[in-house]
C-alpha cells in the first residue's frame, strides 16, 4: 500500500463521492476509481458499497479507514519532523493525558518550554491510560500523563509528587450531600456511575470490599465530562477524582471523599528507546530537571 492510495482512499471515505474526491484530488475520475479497485484487490477485500448517490465503507472499509488515518498521520509527523530548521527548534510536540488536576503541572511545563522555545506547537489527545498508552505503543503519541495503577514496563518516566483523591460526585441536594466523607456503607443500593478502566475498577473495589457487591453500577464511563451531566440529571453518583469538576455556588454538583482515603498516583511517561524530535527530546529534558528532585 501507498501512502498516496491511502490519502486517496481517505478523501473517498470522507466526501462519500468517487467525484467530488476527484475534484479535491485534482485528478480523473477513473484514474482514481482505478487506484481503489487496485487497492482492493491488493488487501483482497471489498472496502466499498457502491450506491446510486454516494457510496459507503463496508466493515472492511471502515477499518481500513482507522488504521489509515494513523498510517498517514504517522507519516506526515515524519516529514514534518525531517525538515525542522537546525538552527531553530520547531514542530510538534504530541502529548495523551487523563483526566487529572496534574495537568496543571504538565501546563505549567508547556508555558516556560515556550517561553524557550515559541516555534513548537502542541498536540493534546485526552483520554484514559490505555487509550494514551495504546497511541504511544504506536507512535501517535510522544508523551503520556497517566493515572496509576498502569503497567509502565516499556516506558521511561517520572512520577509525580502529588496523589489524585477519589471520592463521589453528586448533587447537592443530595442526602449524602450532608456527610464529610463517603463510607463504602453510604453508597449500598445507590445507583453508581463507575470508571470504565478494568485495572482501577479492581482498586476501587478493593476499597469497597463486601459492599461492592451491593452497588448498582448503571453505567461507565472513560472521560468525566459526560459523567458530570448524567450526575447533574439525576441518574446517580460518579466515582472519581476530586478536582476535575466545577463544585463552585454556581453549579448543582458537589464532590465527597472516600473515608478511608483512596489516593492515586500519577507519572508521566515516554517510550524506551524512542527515537523523538529534537523538540520533544528537549521537552522531556526539562521534565526530567523540573520533576527529578
Amino acid at each position: 500500500m501507498e501512502i498516496r492510495v491511502l490519502r486517496y482512499f481517505l478523501t473517498v471515505a470522507r466526501e462519500e463521492s468517487i467525484t467530488k474526491a476527484a475534484e479535491i484530488l485534482h485528478i480523473t475520475q477513473p484514474t482514481l476509481s482505478r487506484q481503489l479497485m487496485q487497492l482492493e484487490e491488493e488487501l483482497r477485500v471489498q472496502l466499498f458499497i457502491r450506491g446510486k448517490t454516494k457510496i459507503t465503507l463496508t466493515d472492511e472499509g471502515m477499518l481500513l479507514r482507522r488504521r489509515a488515518e494513523e498510517i498517514v498521520d504517522l507519516a506526515d509527523r515524519t516529514e514534518r519532523e525531517f525538515i525542522e530548521q537546525d538552527n531553530l527548534i520547531g514542530g510538534e510536540i504530541f502529548i495523551g493525558a487523563g483526566e487529572t488536576h496534574a495537568m496543571h503541572v504538565l501546563a505549567r511545563l508547556i508555558k516556560k518550554f515556550n517561553k524557550e522555545y515559541p516555534q513548537v506547537k502542541y498536540n493534546i489527545y485526552s483520554g484514559n491510560a490505555d487509550d494514551v498508552k495504546e497511541k504511544i505503543d504506536k507512535g501517535l503519541i510522544d508523551i503520556g500523563l497517566l493515572m496509576e495503577p498502569v503497567n509502565i514496563e516499556k516506558y521511561d518516566f517520572i512520577r509525580l509528587p502529588n496523589k489524585e483523591t477519589w471520592g463521589v460526585l453528586m448533587p447537592k441536594d443530595s442526602p449524602l450531600a450532608e456527610k464529610e466523607y463517603i463510607k463504602s456503607k453510604d453508597l449500598t443500593n445507590m445507583s453508581i456511575i463507575n470508571t470504565k478502566r478494568s485495572i482501577v475498577q479492581n482498586e476501587i473495589e478493593n476499597w469497597f470490599g463486601e459492599q461492592y457487591e451491593k452497588l448498582n453500577i448503571i453505567a461507565t464511563y472513560n472521560l468525566i465530562y459526560n459523567a458530570a451531566i448524567m450526575v447533574e440529571e439525576g441518574l446517580g453518583y460518579a466515582i472519581c477524582f476530586d478536582k476535575l469538576v466545577n463544585v463552585n455556588d454556581e453549579t448543582n454538583l458537589c464532590f465527597k471523599p472516600f473515608y478511608p482515603r483512596l489516593e492515586t498516583g500519577t507519572v508521566i511517561v515516554w517510550k524506551k528507546h524512542q527515537v523523538f524530535s529534537t523538540a520533544t527530546t528537549k521537552f522531556i529534558e526539562k521534565i526530567i530537571n523540573a520533576l527529578k528532585a
